[in-house]
């Protein structure tokens, strides 16, 4: 899809986008659907069933990634840049009465749609578990580890300062906490004169990062376990390729527990003849000896079905021992 609106027209402007400027625009979103911001992918209709319609119309991103999450009963969840609230009324349904959803949104127009429209979903739902708050994605109003899965959908390459960003879902999510995101990558680096471009940045082109830039980020605040999803193409606008991306990643902090210094043994389970993690190199078939931590790591969500973790100090026969086994 060519964008024929160049990042070098006229109205560009040359004065640095800035958080007022982002703010403004999706207020006027809140108020009027812009048909540019919306996605194209579909939602499963069976997640939308509780949601007033006003909503829908004015759900905009790349994709959401709650449907993607895997998400259980009893969980609490935080959607970035929440908007209309769509993706926390979707995962209120998932996490049940027992779970908590939040959204956190810097416009006040976005938040009164939500708030609005969240008795209708809590009087479908038959439980209240969803809380909007105002605040920004740099300073995100939360208790620290108190989250298991932050979302977001098309935000992130809104804000200035992608760094604090990430450095705050950090702060927020609980050990073993992840992350799920849909985002706007670019093909390669924005050229400046693009990213001064406000309707632009609006739009979620300008403030893309590539995907190396996106996956730097995270490793420099300490994610482990990255997963990187593509798509669909979003956009071409002045010959640069804007694509949707899904990307996970999870926080581990080393448990420190002298008396438990016993070892256990990881199987890595394919499909590649060899894979190195952290330094170890794992061959297909082989029991590796790990410490607990990296056990802890090697058996989360990030790594599922990857690898067989054998604990000598744990494991049990579990056939049947009795005199009346068939194999007596």
């Amino acid at each position: 899809m060519n964008d024929i609106a160049s990042c070098c027209d006229k109205n560009s402007g040359k004065e640095d986008v800035s958080k007022d400027d982002v703010q403004s625009f999706y207020s006027n979103a809140a108020l009027t659907p812009q048909e540019s911001l919306c996605c194209p992918t579909q939602y499963d209709l069976g997640d939308l069933s509780h949601i007033p319609k006003e909503v829908l119309e004015i759900s905009y991103g790349c994709g959401s990634p709650v449907g993607k999450a895997g998400l259980q009963e009893g969980q609490t969840v935080l959607d970035l840049g929440s908007g209309g609230g769509i993706d926390c009324f979707i995962a209120a349904k998932y996490v049940g009465k027992t779970g908590h959803v939040y959204g956190i949104d810097m416009t006040e127009e976005m938040l009164n749609v939500a708030r609005k429209n969240a008795d209708q979903v809590v009087k479908n739902l038959g439980y209240n578990n969803i809380e909007f708050k105002r605040g920004f994605l740099e300073n995100i109003p939360i208790e620290d580890m108190s989250v298991d899965l932050v979302t977001s959908n098309c935000v992130i390459n809104l804000s200035t300062k992608k760094g604090d960003v990430f450095k705050e879902i950090h702060r927020i999510l609980k050990n073993e906490g992840r992350f799920l995101i849909a985002d706007i990558i670019s093909e390669v680096e924005v050229p400046d004169e693009m990213r001064n471009n406000k309707e632009l940045w609006g739009e979620c082109i300008s403030g893309a990062l590539t995907l190396q830039e996106f996956i730097n980020f995270a490793r420099e605040n300490k994610f482990n376990g990255l997963r990187i999803q593509k798509d669909y193409l979003w956009k071409e606008v002045s010959g640069i390729k804007f694509y949707s991306y899904t990307i996970e990643g999870s926080k581990f902090s080393s448990r420190e527990n002298p008396s438990d210094s016993n070892s256990v043994f990881a199987t890595y389970t394919g499909p590649f003849d060899t894979v190195i993690f952290q330094g170890t190199k794992f061959q297909l078939g082989a029991a590796v000896e790990v410490d607990r931590n990296t056990a802890t790591i090697l058996s989360s969500h990030s790594y599922n079905g990857q690898f067989i973790l054998t604990d000598p100090q744990i494991e049990k026969p579990t056939g049947n021992t009795s005199e009346t086994s068939c194999c007596s």
